[in-house]
């Protein structure tokens, strides 16, 4: 089946070039010069993958991302961020939104085609393997996971989680009373091919404890190896 992506930026020169090289690959394309727009045309066609230029003016890509995930159509939608800017800040503050990749300026389109790709495949594996082997929904007394429409619910209310956020609180979850290196998570949750720190697996941790409020405990910090969601209530 014929993947659609989903290309913004306010420059129509990127636009042409990452449209052409794309359509040549096979894909599907569609475009967007703002992210208002770039909102309403996710919200209707539901492209398999966005790549997002940060820079835009009035509504910039991480608002265009943070509206994205909060929306049940295209919360699960992959998103390639495109950026002029450089620094670990900026990358953590892309991924901790749900990003699945961060790339810089100037655009080589053979890369960008390779990451699409490699993250479309990632997604149809892990489809698969979820489907097979994690519960669609999870209870776990204070604890609601539901993987079919992506929702968290913390006593029964429910509590906004981005998707790197949820597919990494979701992984612990399932695997309770199991230690999980920081590389390991970083493999599990943001794949081989894509470059992340560790420390934005304890950011991750960090945002999930805030957000689990008085059962932030269930998540445990294992001095010098990692973590794990505790076993028992």
């Amino acid at each position: 089946m014929q993947k659609t992506i989903l290309v913004v930026d306010d420059e129509q020169d990127i636009i042409d070039l990452l449209s052409y090289n794309l359509r040549k690959e096979g894909f599907a394309v569609l475009s967007a010069t703002n992210g208002q727009q770039a909102v309403d045309i996710a919200s209707e066609s539901n492209p398999d993958l966005i790549v997002l230029d940060i820079m835009m003016p009035e509504m910039d890509g991480l608002e265009v991302c943070k509206s994205l995930k909060k929306n049940p159509t295209t919360s699960n939608t992959a998103i390639i961020f495109l950026t002029a800017k450089a620094g670990e800040i900026d990358q953590i503050v892309g991924l901790e939104l749900g990003a699945d990749d961060y790339i810089q300026k100037p655009i080589s389109p053979r890369v960008l085609i390779a990451r699409i790709k490699n993250i479309l495949r990632r997604n149809t594996e892990k489809i698969k393997t979820e489907t097979i082997a994690v519960p669609e929904i999870m209870n776990l007394g204070h604890l609601e996971i539901n993987r079919l429409n992506y929702t968290i619910k913390v006593d029964g209310i429910e509590s906004f989680f981005p998707k790197k956020e949820f597919e990494l609180l979701a992984f612990l979850a399932v695997n309770r009373g199991k230690i999980f290196s920081r590389e390991l998570l970083l493999q599990k949750i943001w794949g081989e091919s894509v470059y992340v720190i560790d420390r934005t697996v304890d950011v991750h941790i960090s945002k999930i404890r805030e957000k689990l409020g008085e059962y932030a405990h269930f998540i445990e910090t294992v001095k010098g190896v990692g973590y794990r969601y505790k076993e028992n209530e």
